[in-house]
C-alpha cells in the first residue's frame, strides 16, 4: 500500500516540514517546487500532476475548489486541510492520517485534520 505523498503549500511551517522529513514522509514543499505565489487552483493542479496530496491551512478556498472540481468531475490527488495549530498537534493528526490511508484512498478526497484526533 503506497503511502500518501504530500505537497505542502507555502504557509506550512518549516518545523513541520523538518518533522515530516525526519519521519520519512514523502513531501515536497511549494518552495522546493518553485511554486511560491501560485494561486490555490495552480497549486492543486501541480499537486495532481505530480500525484501528491495537497496539505494546506487555506481551508475556505481549497474546500470550495474541491467541491467545484467534484461538480464538473475533475479529478485531484486529494486535499488535507487544517487550522493553524501548534506543529505537534498538526504532526500527530497528520501522521495518523498518513498511516491510515494509502495514496489511492486520497483520490478526490477532502480531509480535515480536525477530525483525526
Amino acid at each position: 500500500m503506497p503511502r500518501i505523498a504530500l505537497y505542502l503549500d507555502e504557509h506550512i511551517q518549516s518545523a513541520l516540514v523538518l518533522a515530516l522529513k525526519a519521519r520519512g514522509v514523502d513531501i515536497l514543499t511549494t518552495q522546493e517546487a518553485g511554486n511560491i505565489g501560485l494561486d490555490d487552483r495552480g497549486q492543486l493542479i501541480y499537486a495532481t500532476q505530480n500525484n501528491r496530496t495537497l496539505l494546506s491551512y487555506n481551508r475556505q478556498h481549497l474546500a470550495k475548489l474541491h467541491y467545484q472540481w467534484m461538480s464538473i468531475h475533475k479529478s485531484h490527488s486529494g486535499i488535507i486541510l487544517s487550522d493553524q495549530m501548534p506543529v505537534g498537534m498538526v504532526l500527530r493528526r497528520l501522521m495518523r492520517l498518513h498511516f491510515s490511508l494509502a495514496s489511492e484512498d486520497m483520490l478526490n478526497r477532502l480531509e480535515y485534520l480536525s477530525v483525526w484526533k
